[in-house]
Formats: structure tokens, sequence, C-alpha cells
């Protein structure tokens, strides 16, 4: 087989059984993975969670993970913050002709060891070639379907006025990352991708405190819009301590010297949480003894104050509106 993709590979003849029996099958390969036009698969035991999302982020490698490892983690993300364990993933391919064959190894392996790492089944799939410069090397796009945990309800409408506000980790780091990559501003900084599949500790989250009312996943727009989002959708102010909100020294550095918000900086993860004020201590001790959201933080509250808005107090103490998103939020990730 050649070392690159050719239109070839997306014929529906040889090629493409040939790309599928070296790459896709090589690394989805499971009970449930088909050569069928579509899988059979199990009926989940309660309530189903399904998503979709698509991923043509640029460059397709990064430091902390690449375009396949990333299209995991936000269908598996995407899943578990509506309390639904990931059971199964489809997903489709549209390959750029010239793409060096390695590297899309590369990226099947990692889809392959992030699913592994929540026992999510890559179950079918399909795969494209575009022309040259018809597409941007890769692009991805996946489903997932997910077994709502019993007794668990997640929703932005959900805040109430005394809910703590809870993030998992420091922000803006994959926005940051992006931004680094594509060299457009000579910075070097040391900055590494939050890119992490979080179902493991949002399943010990809810088995600890079952009553947990949002939880968001802060992708593109950042945690600045998701708080946006959930006051919207519930009716409620959030107050934030802008002294509490992490963010890491190098990203802290790049926004600084450009002038950009972390607050709107894109995750790949990091989970808003909000939940009970009497249950915060306890969910941010669960969530410190888990892998990937060792940094859960609290960093506000929910108010019955100038519902819709997001106030910040400063670490002077005053009070100012956080600017609510608008037109492009940069980088433009996706």
């Amino acid at each position: 087989m050649t070392d690159m993709v050719t239109l070839a590979h997306g014929a529906g003849g040889k090629q493409t059984s040939e790309l599928i029996k070296k790459v896709f099958r090589a690394h989805f390969e499971n009970q449930y993975f088909t050569a069928d036009d579509a899988s059979v698969l199990p009926a989940p035991k309660g309530k189903m969670a399904m998503t979709t999302d698509g991923f043509i982020v640029s460059p397709a490698f990064f430091p902390g993970g690449n375009i396949g490892k990333l299209s995991i983690c936000g269908t598996v993300n995407d899943l578990s913050c509506m309390g639904a364990r990931p059971l199964y993933m489809t997903c489709a391919f549209v390959i750029e002709e010239g793409f060096p064959l390695d590297n899309l190894e590369k990226i099947a392996a990692a889809m392959e060891r992030t699913a592994d790492e929540v026992g999510v089944k890559l179950v079918a799939g399909d795969t494209k070639v575009a022309g040259k410069g018809q597409c941007d090397g890769v692009f991805i796009t996946t489903t997932g379907v997910g077994e709502i945990l019993p007794g668990v309800e997640t929703s932005g409408a959900l805040a109430k006025p005394g809910d703590a506000v809870l993030v998992t980790g420091d922000i803006g780091r994959h926005g940051c990352t992006i931004l680094l990559q594509r060299d457009e501003y000579g910075i070097d900084a040391d900055v590494t991708s939050d890119c992490a599949p979080l179902w493991n500790p949002v399943h010990a989250l809810l088995e600890a405190v079952p009553d947990v009312h949002v939880i968001r996943d802060a992708t593109r727009g950042g945690v600045g819009t998701v708080l946006y989002e959930i006051a919207e959708e519930s009716g409620v102010g959030v107050q934030l301590m802008a002294d509490q909100v992490p963010v890491d020294p190098a990203v802290q550095g790049v926004t600084g010297m450009l002038g950009l918000e972390p607050m709107y900086l894109a995750c790949e993860g990091r989970l808003v949480v909000i939940v009970p004020g009497e249950e915060a201590d306890k969910a941010l001790e669960v969530l410190r003894g888990q892998k990937y959201t060792e940094g859960a933080t609290k960093i506000g509250k929910i108010t019955d104050r100038q519902p819709g808005r997001v106030l910040m107090t400063t670490s002077i103490g005053a009070e100012t509106i956080l600017p609510q998103p608008g037109n492009e939020l940069l980088p433009r990730i996706c």
C-alpha cells in the first residue's frame, strides 16, 4: 500500500478495503465492529443519550494530542455531561488526497487508546477521500450513544440560587496550545492541551453526589461562554471570584501579551460543574481524587441577582460584568 492517501482509497474498491483493514479495523476491532451497512447493538437498559460532533482542528497534531484523540474526547465528554456512560461510537473520515498514511495510523491509534480508557466501542464508520486542496488534511465526524445512570438528571436549565460553580482544572489551555502551534505571533511558551476523556471522574462524582445540577464541557467558547449559556437557560445570575479562577501561568502570559481573555479560550478536558452549595466540598474532594480533575476548584456561585449575566468580583473587591461573548472568538479552533 502507498504511503499516502490517494483518491483510490475513497473509491470503494480494493484500496478502500486495504485502508479499512490495515488502519481502521486494526485499531477499532471489537465484537460490535462491523463490515456490514450498520452495526447491530444491545440496547441501553435505561434512558439513552446521543450526540454528534465534527472535528476540523488545524493543526491536526498538537502538544497533548491530535484530532483523533480530540474526536473521542469531545464525544465522550458530551455524553458524560448528561450523566451517560459512553457505550458506542461511529466515526466518519474525510481525508485529503496526499495525507500521509503514517499520520492517519497515528490518529487511529490515538482514538483506540482514548476509547479503551473509558470503555466506549467504535462500531461503524465511513471513509471519504477529497481531492487535493478540498479539505485541510483530515476531518472527523463522530456520533456517540450512552446510557444515562439511574436517577441522574443534568441540564443547563437546572442551576439554582445558592448552587456552587466549580471548574475541574485550569482553563484555556487547549485554545492557547492551538494558537501557539500555528506560530502566527512568534511566541514561544510551554503549553500543552488539556484534551482528556472525562467519563471516569464524572462517574465518580455522580456516584458520590447524585444531585449534580449541571455539567457542561467548556470547549469552543470556553468557560465564560458556558456560564452565559447556563445563566440564560436557568434564568439566574452567576457570581465569580476572579482570584479563584485557575489559569496556568504560561497561558496567563500568552493571553496577557495578546489581549485575550482566558475565560473565552477553548478547553478540551475541563468541565463546569454546578452542585448544591452544601455539596461543593464533597464534590471537590471526589474530583480532586480522579485523573484529569485533580485541579478542581470552586470559582463562584449561582445567585438571583441580574439573571442572565455573569458577574466577576476582582481581587480588590470591585464587581464588574464579564463581557458577554460575541462576534469571532480567537483563536478559531474549528
